[in-house]
């Protein structure tokens, strides 16, 4: 099978003198060689390896207008990177400096004539042999790297699974949909982009900003579920939910759920430092909290609770703009507005 494969090769031979054409193709032709193209004219060297490419050329030096070595650089320029085309070259020429150009130049090996027929068959078959470990190489290479992308995609589509369910079972209690989690992914991700953010971290927010409320897992229905306003002591524990969400995303040294625990613990920040668990304040906030704080805000008011009604879209953009500089990021809140009217509202001053 490798013997066929090696015989079915395309070989170039490149010579001026037709005699030594012919002689090539007694050489080779014999040992059932079929696949030989030749050409004297060195100038059409480069048009046929690019009409049909060769799987070997045997190459002369000495020819008038182009010598071999000029002919060996255009075929070297013209192939990718990832192209290994050998060459041999058969010259008259004995000289060391010769070879040592040639095979400086890139030719894989050299002969000098008058040819040994045994030879010139031993280094072409030889030299057919690299050529085809080599394609073979790189086909190898290439179905690992396919291999290697759809498993990324495969590990990348369940990381997305298994945050999404994570945050489902955050809102399982209080939404069974699931759907405020999804609404805040998507806002947080549009607002990321409005911003400016590199498309990458724009992915992520909106990957991860459904898991900010994945703390009130551990909050009791009593509190979670309590139908209006909570006393201080169950806004303490409601409160709670922050720094349980982000201890449960801690300490994996994965930098998707080390943005998780980012935004389960600094969601409920505020701008002026009015905000919890830990008081921080403007930039001190990651972006990342400052954007789904502006998210979760406003899908709360926006649909309906166990302890409230749902606001219209332009009551509740007039409630969460009425708080910037306060509560909420000024550059968030307008990346928020334009958000907003890219939908249709009519909100905020267009002048």
């Amino acid at each position: 099978m490798v013997e066929d494969h090696i015989l079915s090769a395309r070989i170039l031979m490149v010579d001026d003198e037709e005699s030594n054409l012919e002689l090539l193709r007694r050489i080779l032709e014999p040992v059932g060689f079929k696949d030989l193209r030749d050409t004297s004219d060195p100038f059409q060297v480069l048009p046929l390896c690019r009409q049909s490419p060769p799987d070997l050329v045997l190459l002369d030096i000495a020819m008038p207008g182009k010598n071999g070595f000029e002919v060996l650089a255009e075929i070297r320029q013209d192939m990718g990177e990832e192209e290994y085309l050998p060459v041999l070259v058969l010259t008259s020429d004995h000289s060391p400096d010769t070879k040592r150009q040639s095979l400086s130049a890139g030719a894989q090996d050299f002969l000098t004539k008058p040819l040994s027929p045994a030879e010139v068959r031993l280094r072409v078959r030889n030299l057919l042999q690299t050529r085809f470990l080599h394609l073979a190489l790189r086909d190898h290479n290439r179905h690992l790297e396919e291999r290697v992308r759809e498993r990324t995609a495969e590990l990348e589509e369940a990381h997305a699974q298994i945050l999404a369910r994570l945050a489902r079972a955050a809102e399982y209690r209080d939404d069974e949909t699931g759907e405020h989690t999804r609404r805040v992914g998507r806002l947080s991700g549009a607002i990321a982009q409005e911003l400016g953010l590199d498309p990458e971290e724009v992915s992520l927010i909106h990957q991860v900003a459904p898991l900010h409320d994945l703390g009130k897992i551990g909050i009791p229905d009593d509190i979670l579920l309590f139908p209006g306003p909570l006393t201080t002591e169950q806004e303490q524990v409601m409160r709670s939910h922050t720094e349980i969400g982000g201890d449960l995303m801690s300490g994996s040294g994965i930098f998707l759920l080390d943005l998780a625990e980012q935004i389960a613990r600094t969601h409920h920040e505020r701008w002026d430092g009015s905000g919890y668990p830990l008081g921080l304040s403007r930039e001190e906030i990651p972006i990342a909290g400052r954007i789904v704080a502006v998210a979760d805000s406003f899908d709360a008011v926006t649909h309906r609770r166990p302890y409230k009604p749902a606001w219209p879209a332009e009551e509740g953009w007039k409630e969460i703009a009425g708080k910037g500089g306060t509560d909420f990021d000024p550059a968030v809140l307008e990346a928020f507005t334009n958000v907003l009217r890219s939908t249709g509202l009519n909100v905020g001053d267009q002048s």
